[in-house]
């Protein structure tokens, strides 16, 4: 069982790492809302990330043939696709309905674990799942109200799902920081078409510093779950990343003046149960040791 102290540690690097992330996709809602193109948005934080990080990622000659794995290529490909839709949900979404139905992605990954990885999780695993999921639904409103932006939302939280499928089977092969720094190269190189299509707005100072922010507080956030990955396994941390929806409650409302309605904050606070409810799961069973890192995560 991971001790207390490690235990806080380990909630508070994760929080701070949420809500770095939340930051940059706050830059990321006020540009697109400022009508910048989310692809211009998406590809200056995967390129401005990737420069930042690449001289920490140890990076070697003989890892560069690996860049064009097709599976490594696969997974990079659907973290760029998730990070399109959500940022072009936020064009018009309110930013923690975003984040409630983005989480549809622990789902759509138990699907596939059990599908393709032959998993089997427990059954209290299952039913919290399925009160996420529940809250997702309320969040989302399916035909009651849902929205262009609500379905780019859930697309999002889809191709996140499976990247996280992809994640595990290649955590194994790779370093996190081979995986880390593989997703953002190859996200820029996939990006760079899409964004010189795009019309790119005249330049200035607000503009700038938003694109900076966007970009910076997503490789933070990443740099330090990587760093937390270095003490705690995935399924330890997992259940932590949910604690993103109180960053983005509460800069939705600060930023924005955006006041989730009650249908909504029921679905988000049913989200939070079932991710509190996963870590004290994990925390029962005793599987806090410190060991196999998580799955790093540059939304």
């Amino acid at each position: 069982m991971t001790n207390t102290p490690d235990l806080l540690r380990l909630i508070a690097t994760v929080f701070i790492a949420v809500t770095c992330v939340v930051i940059g996709d706050t830059a990321g809602k006020l540009l697109t809302g400022g009508g910048v193109d989310p692809f211009i948005v998406a590809w200056s934080r995967f390129f401005l990330a990737a420069l930042m990080l690449l001289p920490f990622s140890g990076l070697t000659r003989r890892e560069l043939p690996a860049l064009l794995d097709w599976r490594v290529l696969l997974r990079a490909g659907l973290i760029a696709s998730g990070i399109c839709c959500i940022l072009t949900a936020l064009k018009t979404e309110p930013i923690a309905n975003v984040f409630g139905a983005f989480f549809v992605g622990p789902v759509v990954s138990y699907v596939l674990a059990i599908l393709f990885l032959g998993e089997r999780p427990s059954a209290p695993r299952s039913l919290l799942l399925g009160l996420g999921f529940a809250g997702v639904m309320l969040v989302v409103k399916p035909g009651f109200g849902s929205s262009a932006g609500m379905g780019f939302a859930l697309a999002a939280g889809t191709f996140y799902g499976a990247y996280l499928v992809m994640t595990r089977t290649l955590a194994g092969r790779f370093r996190p920081r081979f995986l880390l720094i593989s997703q953002l190269l190859i996200g820029a190189v996939v990006l760079t078409p899409f964004g010189l299509q795009a019309d790119f707005p005249v330049p200035d100072v607000p503009l700038l510093v938003l694109l900076l922010i966007s970009a910076v507080g997503s490789a933070v956030g990443n740099f330090l779950l990587v760093m937390a990955s270095r003490t705690a396994e995935a399924s330890l941390i997992a259940p932590l990343v949910y604690s993103q929806l109180i960053s983005a409650t509460a800069l939705g409302i600060v930023v924005f003046g955006e006041w989730p309605d009650l249908v909504s904050l029921a679905g988000l606070v049913l989200i939070a149960i079932s991710g509190l409810g996963s870590l004290l799961v994990h925390q029962r069973a005793g599987r806090g040791r410190l060991s196999t890192p998580p799955c790093p995560r540059t939304l």
